[in-house]
């Protein structure tokens, strides 16, 4: 007999973790399935911020609000996980519109800005603007100040799967939804569970009240199994990754077909991004294109000549499960969500939800958890706005971040990336160190990553390969794109998992190298040729 259990969630991005986490706090018996990794689809490809909504405001007020508000309530549930990215709005030189009638614009968003925690917008003119950002190109006349919140999406999926496995849900990756389970009584057909394939190939069944369909841009996919439909027009979102941070302040620009595109300092790194295209391929197997780097950089170069003097160390793209809208411009699609409740469609047992965005994930959940529980006759109220998230119980001093960098011998700078990540959980690494101080051993020096992090994401974090660490600590993501620390972690995952660490650095630096080719070019050649260089060292092929 397949266990049952009260609500399966087909999808493990920010709303698969987000629901779950929500349904679990209410004491539902909760199951979560991804067919790949946390936040490894659209969530992960994101631009990491959980932003106001800006350009909403001009067509869209109602997500703007939302968004603004969403993000000050998502902060607070995990304060180290956010950190403030200022921006510029940036006027040109006879062209876009009077800085006057924009100031009045920023008036009208700082009433939602102060939603999440943003500062008031300032106006910079002259000189003003080029002792800020002395990058910036002399056609920039005007600027004006905002601000936005980053957070890392990989981290914010784990920490609210953590919340929901710590309150019983059961979390369960790399197994694929193959097929829903039904039931036809009296000409009615309901969904009555799902049948999934782990990745060694072995299928197995299991039964829920309410089964909640939210795989992303695959929503449709998972639809169908059981004779929906459901179309939305999904989008493709690109974005590059320098290897440092090259401005001061993030600011926004617009393409040559006057689409609004940013560059911004990120963690270690600078994002520029993003591209907003119709999307009709398959979603698992996504490519950036020469194109789509080009027509990026020469959006920036308008307002920042010197860009591709900067490192490129990486691309990535996303899928926006954007919803269906015909006769508009991708940029100009709602971002809103939508529930689709298939009792209405007279089949029961499955409940869909599609669009929103990283900024209102909270809010979605609780929504579609509100009428999960009615169904389910729950009264139980959603608590997510009030209650941390791991990490977040307490906070941590500086004063005992320096007692801890002088007790362990453990560089200040690696302790607050740790604490970045992990907040007050950092103290279950450290006590790792403390039952082996060469777990103090540092791994990847770009971000960095000790070797008691890695030890600790693998055993409470759910990571079986170097992908798997990458998206929880960015081992491998800074400038050595892999080449110092891949070897290592993966005999640490050989000795823990037993995982081939041939087979690990050979698939990570593989996916390192399609992530650069798009902008190959120039110096990074002869960085290619290194890497390929230590592969063939190694013995583990190109």
């Amino acid at each position: 007999m397949s266990e049952s259990f009260d609500v399966i969630i087909i999808g493990g991005g920010i709303n698969g973790t987000g629901v779950a986490r929500d349904c679990a706090l209410r004491g539902l018996k909760t199951l979560l399935i991804e067919k790949k990794d946390l936040s490894g689809g659209t969530t992960g490809a994101s631009s990491g911020m959980v932003h106001g909504g800006l350009r909403y405001l001009l067509y869209d007020v109602k997500t703007t609000k939302t968004s603004s508000r969403d993000s000050g309530a998502i902060q607070k549930m995990a304060p180290f996980l956010h950190f403030r990215i200022p921006f510029l709005f940036l006027l040109k030189k006879g062209k876009g519109p009077p800085i006057e009638f924009m100031e009045t614009f920023f008036e009208v968003y700082d009433r939602y800005a102060k939603l999440k925690n943003g500062k008031k917008h300032t106006r910079l003119d002259g000189e003003a603007i080029f002792k800020i950002e002395p990058g910036l190109s002399s056609v920039v006349t005007h600027a004006i100040s905002f601000d936005e919140w980053g957070v890392d999406p990989y981290r914010l999926c784990v920490l609210n799967a953590k919340d929901a496995a710590q309150n019983g849900a059961k979390i369960l990756l790399q197994a694929e939804v193959v097929g829903l389970l039904m039931e036809n009584k009296e000409g009615q057909r309901r969904v009555t569970g799902v049948c999934v394939r782990d990745e060694g190939g072995k299928e197995s069944a299991f039964s829920g009240k309410v089964i909640l369909n939210l795989a992303g841009p695959w929503v449709p996919k998972i639809a169908k199994m059981a004779g929906l439909k459901i179309q939305l027009r999904p989008a493709k979102g690109v974005h590059l990754v320098f290897d440092r941070r090259i401005s001061n302040m993030g600011f926004a620009t617009e393409t040559i077909d006057g689409r609004s595109v940013f560059l911004m300092p990120y963690q270690n790194t600078s994002i520029l991004g993003t591209t907003d295209d119709d999307f009709y391929g398959d979603p698992d197997h996504l490519e950036v294109t020469h194109d789509e780097v080009a027509y990026l950089l020469e959006a920036v170069e308008q307002v920042f000549p010197d860009i591709r003097k900067y490192r490129v160390i990486g691309t990535y793209a996303g899928i926006r499960p954007t919803l269906y809208e015909w006769g508009k411009n991708e940029e100009d699609l709602s971002r809103e969500h939508k529930i689709f409740d298939h009792e209405q469609e007279n089949v029961p047992g499955c409940i869909s939800m599609a669009g929103g965005k990283l900024a209102t994930f909270r809010l979605m959940s609780q929504e579609l958890t509100d009428l999960v529980c009615k169904k389910l006759r729950v009264r139980k109220k959603c608590e997510t706005h009030r209650r941390p998230l791991p990490g977040a119980e307490k906070t941590i001093s500086s004063e005992q971040m320096e007692a801890w960098s002088m007790q362990h011998e453990i560089a200040p700078y690696a302790l607050w990336r740790l604490h970045a990540r992990h907040g007050a959980g950092m103290e279950r690494i450290l006590r790792l160190v403390e039952q082996n101080p060469a777990y103090k051993r540092m791994i990847c020096t770009a971000e960095p990553v000790l070797e008691a992090e890695i030890r600790y994401v693998i055993d409470q974090e759910w990571a079986s390969s170097l992908d798997d660490l990458g998206r929880r600590t960015r081992l491998g993501w800074g400038n050595c794109q892999g080449t110092d620390c891949a070897w290592p972690a993966a005999l640490i995952l050989n000795e823990l998992l037993g995982r081939d660490p041939q087979k690990e650095t050979r698939i990570f630096l593989q996916k390192r190298w399609q992530s650069i080719m798009p902008h190959l070019q120039g110096e990074s050649i002869a960085q290619e040729e290194l890497k390929q260089s230590f592969i063939e060292a190694l013995g583990v092929g190109a």
